[in-house]
């Protein structure tokens, strides 16, 4: 594969995860919209690594660590770095019992939403740095 069908891969699967947390709004599971737009922001970054670094792109699920290790956390404004702090949990703790209710509990139709608006100008903001 060249990298430039590497990151067409990437960027295809995380629309494809964008598509399935707007599908699970309307179906009102707030957990797993908050995990598929971790999704859609994780295969993002990957794109953004795969295209500008040497490396592919680690196996590690942290947006924060992705967006350093691909080039794009020091071009970010505040804002999306904070973003990625709120959205990281959503992946491995979201996951787990003790974690899952917490979170669960921290989402309703209107965080979900923003997290959703949030996602999707995030991606669209990578996708013009690509």
């Amino acid at each position: 594969m060249t990298i430039d069908e590497k990151v067409a891969y990437w960027l295809e699967i995380a629309e494809k995860d964008l598509v399935v947390a707007r599908d699970l709004m309307k179906m009102k599971h707030w957990l797993y919209v908050a995990f598929m737009c971790h999704q859609t922001l994780e295969k993002t970054i990957k794109a953004y690594h795969t295209k500008h670094q040497p490396d592919d792109p680690p196996y590690i699920h942290n947006l924060t660590r992705l967006a350093e290790k691909s080039g794009l956390y020091e071009m970010m404004a505040d804002e999306q770095k904070m973003f990625l702090d709120v959205m990281t949990p959503m992946n491995i703790e979201a996951r787990y019992p003790d974690h899952k209710s917490r979170i669960a509990a921290s989402l309703n139709e209107k965080v979900c939403q923003d997290i959703i608006e949030q996602t999707e100008q995030m991606q669209s903001w990578i996708k013009n740095k690509l």
